[in-house]
């Protein structure tokens, strides 16, 4: 079979080839934008953007007496605006000599499929279906941090974004970024100087205060990295000039946390490596730390009913699911941190309805077999939610 004739015998499949033919690099995403406006009014979906583009769908409640889900998916992909022509490899679909963009296409392909289906049906009771599709998830998140959240009604959100089929990540780490920097302001030539105690070189000292920092895993539990800090860089003096003690020099990390907590100790395990520097070296080099948030974390919270749910359901139609965390940003970050418009905070969750391998590169592809199986998976989640 090749994918003519997949994409004839299939509407989902066909559905995600036409979307993942349009590109969509970040903050170019006007043509899938219009494409997905002009679907939805030609099936009679309710769909509106708000001030960003963001597009929200809805699908009336048939039992008020239950509660609307949220399905969310981002509409930018990695890559340029060249044709994107695919193609059918085995089990796979690719793009060629290009990024596919399953990465989230896949997932707007499953929410946009899911949402028609539903909207035909007479024969389910269920308390409505919200869909919010975001813009440039993938160089800032300024989409889903645009987003009109006093539209959205629902508690529970569902985040199309994950890579492999069967997956329900229920909690994801922070991105805090470091700055580490000395001043040593003496200075000075490395030969006529060097004797001078009162002088010292910052990159040496530098060295010196990362051998005492942390670097790696910080924390876990069951095998899962919870809290880890990561070197990113270090900058000092000029490789080629040996004769000066350098006065500045500058390191910067990554911290990454999916429990407050920890992030918190490790932060103030980073602060008191300074302060024991500053102390050693007083009135010769000062050390200097700030800490930025660029991305809240996603933490675990206390509501078991949706990841017991998608378990259950998934090995109801022989998925083996896998309930974990990430150590990884996602918009699950930002929705955990939001609330609704009735005033409750978002319960998030990071879904695969789809395995998507070698993402942001060329050699992307995804299973169409699992994108087929991922619609069974959000159909029987649905109807399980609605009982």
């Amino acid at each position: 079979m090749n994918i003519v004739e997949l994409r004839k015998e299939n509407k989902l499949v066909n559905l995600f080839c036409t979307l993942a033919e349009i590109p969509s690099p970040s903050l170019k995403e006007d043509k899938v934008i219009d494409w997905i406006c002009n679907y939805c009014n030609e099936n009679n979906l309710s769909c509106e953007t708000d001030d960003y583009k963001n597009i929200y769908i809805k699908i009336p409640a048939t039992d008020e007496t239950k509660e609307s889900v949220l399905l969310s998916a981002h509409m930018d992909v990695i890559g340029d605006d060249s044709p994107i022509v695919v193609r059918l490899d085995g089990d796979l679909i690719k793009a060629n000599d290009r990024t596919l963009g399953a990465d989230d296409k896949a997932g707007i392909t499953n929410a946009l499929y899911f949402a028609t289906e539903l909207n035909k049906r007479s024969d389910i009771k269920h308390g409505g279906l919200e869909i919010l599709f975001t813009r440039d998830e993938e160089s800032g998140m300024s989409g889903i941090k645009h987003a009109d959240f006093s539209k959205i009604n629902s508690k529970y959100v569902l985040v199309l974004d994950s890579d492999a089929l069967g997956q329900c990540l229920v909690a994801g780490a922070s991105y805090v970024m470091v700055d580490l920097k000395i001043n040593a302001p003496k200075g000075g030539h490395s030969g006529n100087d060097i004797g001078d105690e009162s002088r010292e070189n910052a990159a040496k000292l530098i060295a010196d205060l990362i051998s005492v920092m942390p670097q790696g895993v910080f924390y876990s539990e069951n095998g899962q990295v919870i809290t880890s800090c990561n070197l990113g860089g270090i900058s000092a003096g000029d490789i080629n000039v040996t004769n000066v003690i350098n006065t500045d020099a500058h390191a910067t990390y990554s911290i990454r946390s999916s429990n407050k907590a920890k992030e918190n100790e490790l932060i103030a395990t980073m602060q008191g490596a300074v302060d024991g520097f500053n102390k050693e070296y007083e009135n010769i080099a000062t050390a200097t730390i700030v800490f930025t948030e660029k991305m809240p974390m996603f933490e675990k919270n206390e509501d078991e009913y949706l990841p017991i749910l998608f378990e259950t359901v998934a090995k109801k139609i022989g998925l083996e699911p896998e309930i974990s965390t990430f150590h990884a940003g996602a918009e699950t970050h930002i929705y955990a941190n939001e609330k609704n418009a009735k005033g409750e905070k978002f319960s998030p969750y990071l879904i695969g309805l789809a395995t998507v391998c070698n993402m942001h590169s060329s050699s992307e592809y995804v299973d169409y077999k699992s994108m087929i199986k991922g619609q069974e998976l959000l159909t029987e989640l649905f109807e399980a939610y609605n009982k």
